[in-house]
């Protein structure tokens, strides 16, 4: 297995798992911010796909899934088209409802399955590029996909946790 089917797949693991988060989950769980000011299941899932597709898009030189496939409009959100949530404040993470998990996941899907495209195209070489020297050390393009890919996976695990958290009749499909 080559390093860049090896990142595809892991680039696609995030689906499944919020697929088992929103089994089953109503309109009212989904939304709840625990305490009030915690993130949502809905801004936990809605980040995870924003802030790969933002930062994948980036990196390939092409439009982020969001708008062109019209996620944007499916959403509708009122957010400028390169916002994926970074910084965002109990308020921001509160005005991101979503009734239909179906979306989220979707959504996610959407952005996973771009990214595994991208992964199978690209050569040793592009993987050990530096995409940017700002940091020490300065970040590969394998590094950067590395860690979009962390950031989905845990901001799905924590999806699943606040379930947990807020709906006391679930128990989780694992």
């Amino acid at each position: 297995m080559s390093a860049q089917e090896l990142l595809a797949d892991a680039a696609r693991r995030p689906v499944e798992a919020a697929e088992a988060a929103v089994e089953n989950v109503s309109a009212e769980v989904l939304n709840r911010m625990p305490g009030g000011t915690h993130n949502s299941m809905s801004w936990l899932l809605w980040h995870a796909a924003r802030q790969q597709d933002a930062q994948i898009a980036q990196l390939c030189g092409a439009e982020q899934v969001w708008t062109a496939e019209g996620w944007s409009g499916s959403f509708g959100l009122d957010r400028a088209a390169g916002d994926f949530g970074f910084g965002d404040g109990p308020e921001d993470v509160a005005r991101v409802r979503v009734s239909d998990p179906g979306l989220l996941v979707g959504y996610l899907r959407a952005v996973c399955c771009a990214t595994a495209q991208y992964l199978r195209g690209l050569s040793d070489e592009e993987l050990a590029e530096v995409v940017d020297d700002s940091w020490d050390p300065p970040v590969t393009r394998g590094m950067r996909i590395v860690s979009t890919i962390d950031d989905a996976a845990q901001h799905v695990g924590q999806a699943a946790y606040v379930r947990g958290l807020v709906d006391e009749d679930w128990t989780g499909r694992y």
